[in-house]
C-alpha cells in the first residue's frame, strides 16, 4: 500500500485513468463489434453507416494512444475490405 502521500495521489491517478482506459476500450470494441455483426449479416447499408460511426472512435482511441496506431489501420482496413465484399 501506498505510504506517502505523493504515492497515494498516483495510486488514485493510476485507478482514474485505468477506469477510463477500460471504459473507452469496451466503447470501442462495441463500435468494431457492430461493424462485424453488420457484416455478418450481409447488410451493406448498415455495415457502411456502423464503419463511419466506427472509423473516428477508433482514430480518437489511436491518438490517444489506447491502441497502437498500426492496430487501428489494420482494424480500418480490414473491416473497409469485408464491406467492399458485401
Amino acid at each position: 500500500m501506498a505510504n506517502s502521500a505523493q504515492a497515494r495521489k498516483r495510486a488514485k491517478q493510476a485507478k482514474v485513468a485505468r477506469e477510463r482506459n477500460m471504459s473507452q476500450r469496451s466503447m470501442t470494441r462495441t463500435y468494431i463489434k457492430r461493424v462485424v455483426s453488420a457484416i455478418e449479416s450481409g447488410d451493406k447499408a448498415a455495415a457502411e453507416a456502423a464503419y463511419t460511426a466506427a472509423v473516428p472512435v477508433i482514430d480518437r482511441m489511436a491518438r490517444k494512444g489506447l491502441i497502437h496506431t498500426n492496430k487501428a489501420a489494420r482494424h480500418k482496413s480490414r473491416l473497409s475490405k469485408q464491406i467492399q465484399a458485401l
